[in-house]
């Protein structure tokens, strides 16, 4: 898959993702506002035949138990104009995030298998061409770090291992940014929660304050209860997120390492390739992309190589002689 396939198929991800997050929520919004119609319609008959009764029989009778509220109504009320749609947002982003995740942090996306053996089949037929071909057009984790490492291949092995640790560190600080808002996401939603709950306790404690009203014991615990919403919604937002960023975290650490080995050994395993004659009756391919050459960094000669040169010296200056 080619890195333009990638990138196109986690924006579709993300806007399909939220749109469906949207639906779902307009879904249970309908369904919970029609239950609560029906009950509303139902109590109010209820309540009419009620008062008929009375009015022709001369005789009150006690009210019925009030039925249950709704509970899904009960949030959405509670969360207000303004902390609703406020949570809305961020739980959709954290979702979209997740999904996100979970798609590019996989094992076989980053190490594809087939890429590392197709790699190896090309590599060990002396087609390097080919193999950087190969690596550039693969999107995926190793692809990058490969294409990195064989364009400083020419340079020396190490100039090449150095390159390709150094794209190791960029593309996995580029995955951690997206992982650090799932942190963010775990701190705001408790912090918002507790922002909607003091308001809801000061706008209950008001109707406390109003001097000469009667204070019923049902209306102040139902805005205690609407208060205690927010919280319980911005903690229901701040779990899976710090879970979420855990999890991610530490996947993108296993998979960094993993990348950083099976790089290391292609680059060596091409390296040492590049180095070996070609066998009796095979032609070198033409398709090399660039001359692997040693380091301009070469090491310092040994005494070996010192006694060498001193014994063709004395040689040469006898022959002349």
């Amino acid at each position: 898959m080619t890195r333009s396939a990638a990138q196109a198929r986690s924006q579709l991800a993300l806007f399909l993702l939220p749109l469906a997050a949207l639906l779902v929520v307009a879904a249970f919004a309908w369904v919970g506002a029609s239950s609560a119609r029906a009950e509303d319609a139902k109590d109010t008959g209820k309540d009419t035949a009620a008062s008929a009764d009375n009015k022709d029989g001369g005789k009150k009778e006690e009210s019925a138990a009030p039925a249950p509220q709704n509970l899904f109504m009960h949030i959405v009320k509670s969360a207000g104009v303004v902390f609703g749609p406020l949570l809305l947002v961020i739980s959709i982003g954290l979702v979209a995030l997740i999904v996100l995740l979970a798609m590019d942090l996989r094992l076989g996306n980053a190490i594809p298998p087939g890429f590392v053996e197709d790699f190896t089949d090309t590599v060990n037929k002396r087609q390097f061409k080919a193999a950087f071909e190969m690596a550039r057009e693969d999107g995926s984790y190793l692809g990058r770090v490969m294409t990195t490492g064989m364009a400083r291949l020419q340079y020396g092995l190490e100039d090449a291992r150095e390159a390709a640790m150094n794209m190791v560190e960029s593309v996995k600080a580029s995955k951690e940014q997206l992982i650090t808002y799932l942190a963010t996401i775990g701190t705001l939603g408790p912090m918002l929660g507790l922002v909607g709950t003091v308001w809801g306790m000061i706008r209950s404690f008001m109707v406390l304050a109003k001097p000469g009203a009667v204070i019923k014991a049902s209306e102040l615990a139902d805005g205690i209860s609407h208060a205690l919403v927010v919280t319980l919604l911005g903690i229901g937002l701040s779990v899976p997120a710090i879970f979420c960023h855990a999890f991610f975290r530490n996947r993108l650490i296993r998979i960094s390492m993993d990348t950083s080995t099976v790089a290391d050994d292609l680059l060596t395993q091409m390296y040492h390739n590049s180095k070996k004659p070609a066998a009796p009756g095979q032609a070198v391919p033409m398709q090399v992309p660039v001359p692997v050459q040693q380091s301009a960094r070469a090491e310092a000669p040994t005494a070996a190589d010192l006694i060498a040169a001193d014994k063709a010296a004395v040689a040469a200056v006898k022959q002349k002689s």
